[in-house]
């Protein structure tokens, strides 16, 4: 059984401020509505196709309905989850992986929505390295950010495919053009998302490749929410209306993203102008099927996935127990952990929460 958790530091957890940091898109609290309230939404990347709703709604007015002044700021290289818990920011989005840990050393964070209901992420390769499958990656080189989360998904994915992770090559490359690192020959296959860098290396750059979905092997390792957003159990308890009233306007936004594609990507190239236009179109065609569960409404968390996916975090030595820090009994159960890191009791239609 596991107990109250403590993180490892998959994240650095330090103290954010929202000094220096670039507006994607923001409105003062001048040009809104006499009486909206100005709300800052901290990004956990920069624009992309996963943000559509947010740009959607903002462009519709969905947001000054609401009476939100909404200021969209990028992260700062500490993350998200300190931010939204310190009030710098009161929303954000972040993932899974780094919410838990903060949980767990004490940041007051909860998710309220997710905006896929299945991540996205693949391990992607140049067609002609013949990387089909997990057990492929033996003899070859990943190339990434050595990560813990990383070096154990890939070894769980190799192991349940019948080969030996031991005979991965791990590169550290950090943040780079992944499709330019492959064909330069840096490394033989990078973790990625789907529907955008494996999207652009295909469809923008016509580069033929070869994808590892992680949603095609969810008997070997857990689906997890990325990204989602966040807020703080002190927004809960203090303002619980207005994270209703921003996930109603962004529900809005992300639905109408399903509907019309085309011009939800119009929308979004149009406030962030510097993105790629046909990644974009391509990007938002892409994620329209996949942001809604079958016969579940956008945003909506199930606490199976979110169990499954501590249970791999504390079998993999990124969340340890109380009792393993301490030797005392924990004052926490699993479940307990699992289900107070997320609600959907905010989203529209839930009702009122507790």
């Amino acid at each position: 059984m596991i107990g109250r958790y403590r993180g490892l530091g998959l994240l650095v957890l330090a103290v954010v401020s929202v000094l220096g940091l670039a507006a994607c898109s923001s409105s003062s609290a001048d040009d809104g509505p006499e009486d909206s309230q100005p709300v800052t939404l901290m990004l956990n990347w920069t624009p992309n196709a996963h943000h559509v709703g947010i740009y959607v709604a903002e462009a519709k007015g969905w947001y000054d309905e609401a009476g939100i002044d909404l200021t969209v700021i990028e992260p700062a290289q500490s993350g998200v989850e300190q931010a939204v818990a310190s009030g710098a920011a009161q929303l954000g989005m972040a993932q899974a992986e780094s919410l838990l840990p903060a949980r767990a050393a004490g940041v007051p964070v909860v998710s309220v929505a997710t905006v896929l209901p299945v991540n996205d992420s693949s391990l992607f390769a140049l067609a002609s390295d013949g990387i089909d499958r997990p057990k492929d990656l033996e003899g070859k080189r990943y190339g990434g950010f050595g990560g813990a989360l990383e070096t154990e998904i890939i070894s769980r994915l190799v192991t349940c495919d019948g080969g030996d992770p031991g005979l991965v090559d791990f590169v550290n490359l950090g943040n780079v053009d992944y499709l330019a690192g492959l064909e330069a020959d840096q490394f033989d296959v990078a973790w990625v998302f789907s529907g955008w860098d494996a999207l652009r290396a295909s469809e923008i750059e016509g580069a033929e490749i070869s994808e590892i979905r992680f949603a095609d092997w969810l008997d070997c390792i857990p689906n997890w929410y990325t990204p989602l957003f966040l807020t703080s159990e002190g927004e809960l308890s203090g303002d619980p209306e207005l994270v209703r009233d921003f996930l109603a306007a962004t529900t809005r936004g992300y639905d109408y993203a399903v509907e019309y594609p085309d011009e939800a990507a119009s929308l979004l190239t149009e406030q962030v102008p510097e993105l790629d236009e046909a990644l974009v179109e391509a990007a938002v065609r892409y994620y329209a099927p996949l942001f809604r569960a079958d016969g579940q409404q956008w945003g909506t968390q199930e606490s199976d996935t979110w169990k499954r996916f501590a249970d791999f975090l504390a079998d993999a030595g990124m969340l340890q127990t109380e009792s393993d820090q301490t030797g005392q009994t924990p004052t926490d159960t699993e479940a307990d952990f699992v289900e107070s890191a997320y609600s959907n009791d905010y989203l529209p239609g839930a009702g009122t929460a507790p």
